[in-house]
């Protein structure tokens, strides 16, 4: 896991655009959305959709058109931007105890799918129409910073209505979602042990940062956690899945997972008081393996890695982190066994693809561009949103002198970086190397008329600051 292979790390303004209404919501967060990345990593994106499949069965959904996205925050939070895509945090994942507390926050996720929330906010954003959002943002703020009344009064009396109807409105909208995620892990045979601990987990940090627990309180966008769990507690004891014990292989892939995102996320230090070397369990060699790596200790990581494959030799994402440890120690020639491994046992994970396809190309042999290109390419067919694998696909073009395609993987790319103007200079060249009315030449129009519309956009936004 690094910030740009396994692990990768993308901004999330690619993934979503912030509305007035979520701005509310977000002011008081530590961290603009815009700020934040996306992470992706094979093993834990193979988890969540494995532990979210039964909800999403149980929810009527097609599995297909999920989607769960790893946020890098701290904050332990989840929401829903738009159609069926979920959005965790991962400190919601590091917080987490057991696979069954994140199934829990998923079938609560899940029922703002259903419930068409995301659509029913922005409809209600017509409520706003009239608020400034100077005035919006300074209220916010300083009502976020203890001072109500402050806050109130930079609001006016009709902002101050259409803001408190709509926290009432998402009030009850949470309320309904409580059930229908109770349901869903009903129907699908699933303990709601763990979404009940999670929202005491919760209530315990309202109380550490003293948040107001009275019905009056201005500024909640939930109902009061202490009610919540009153009416979810009757509800998850009196069903036949509360007994249900977590499938225990599940169970150890999920721990397997927080502790990798631990130890990539976290200070090396902090890894290593959380796992220290006394504990030789597998999330733990996991955990140290990432923090040795970070410190640049490439022969203590990949002692680590070589304990878990001691007992695991086949298993490929532990054969990925080895190579990926040789890979960034200047090692790419020894990488290249490791991860082709890891690719063939993953059944050619893309993400890992686009690992190896780096090695490939890392080694600076000329023999292996072929096969870096049929790696990177099979690895953009099945995973389009990868802009590392895109990048390095254009190298390979430009090295073989196809450099019509160089633009084209380029403008893919600088789309997915959010650079519409460099994808729409990149799309245009790509078009006039490649015949017109082919599959390539289609996507490069497809790809410069998607980054007109996205110019236009940012033009508009600016003539109305």
């Amino acid at each position: 896991m690094t910030g740009s292979r396994s692990f990768h790390a993308v901004p999330l303004r690619l993934l979503m655009r912030a509305s007035l209404v979520l701005l509310l919501g977000l002011v008081m967060a530590i961290r603009p959305v815009a700020a934040q990345s996306i992470l992706r990593d094979a093993e834990t994106e193979m988890l969540l959709n494995d532990i979210s499949e039964p909800l999403i069965a149980a929810a009527g959904l097609e599995p297909g058109g999920f989607e769960i996205v790893l946020v890098s925050d701290p904050s332990i939070n989840a929401f829903v931007a738009g159609g069926q895509r979920v959005f965790i945090h991962s400190g919601l994942i590091v917080a987490a105890d057991n696979a069954n507390e994140v199934q829990g926050v998923i079938a609560h996720e899940i029922g703002h799918v259903t419930g068409g929330h995301s659509i029913a906010i922005q409809e209600a954003a017509g409520d706003f129409a009239g608020i400034s959002i100077l005035s919006l943002i300074l209220g916010a703020a300083a009502i976020a910073a203890g001072a109500p009344e402050a806050g109130l009064g930079l609001l006016s009396a009709g902002q101050r209505a259409a803001i408190g109807n709509f926290l009432a409105f998402s009030r009850s909208q949470e309320a309904t979602t409580d059930l229908a995620g109770a349901q869903y892990l009903s129907t699908a045979g699933i303990s709601g042990r763990g979404s009940l601990a999670f929202f005491r987990r919760l209530q315990n940090l309202e109380y550490r940062l003293n948040i107001p627990q009275d019905e009056g309180s201005y500024d909640r966008t939930h109902p009061l956690t202490r009610e919540r769990l009153a009416i979810l507690e009757e509800l998850y004891q009196n069903d036949p899945a509360w007994a249900v014990e977590t499938d225990p292989a599940l169970e150890a892939r999920f721990q397997r997972a927080r502790a990798k995102l631990i130890g990539f996320i976290s200070e090396p230090e902090q890894t290593l008081i959380t796992y220290p070397e006394s504990d030789t369990s597998v999330p733990a060699r996991y955990a140290r393996a990432y923090a040795w790596h970070k410190q640049a200790f490439a022969d203590r990581a990949l002692a680590e890695v070589d304990a878990l494959l001691a007992g695991a030799p086949d298993d490929p994402f532990f054969l990925e982190l080895r190579g990926q440890i040789l890979l960034e120690s200047g090692r790419p020639d020894e990488a290249l066994e490791d991860l082709r491994t890891a690719l063939a046992n993953s059944r050619n994970n893309a993400l890992i693809a686009s690992l190896f396809g780096h090695a490939l190309i890392a080694t600076e042999d000329p023999d292996h561009l072929a096969e870096a290109r049929r790696v990177l390419r099979t690895a953009v067919q099945r995973d389009n949103r990868n802009p590392f694998a895109w990048r390095r696909l254009g190298y390979i073009y430009s090295q073989e002198g196809d450099i019509a395609r160089a633009y084209l993987a380029t403008a893919e790319y600088a789309t997915l970086a959010g650079s519409p103007q460099e994808a729409l200079v990149n799309a245009r060249q790509a078009m006039q190397g490649i015949p017109s009315g082919s599959p390539d030449w289609v996507r490069a129009q497809d790809i410069a008329l998607i980054a007109e519309t996205a110019i236009e956009q940012q033009d508009g936004r600016r003539r109305n600051r």
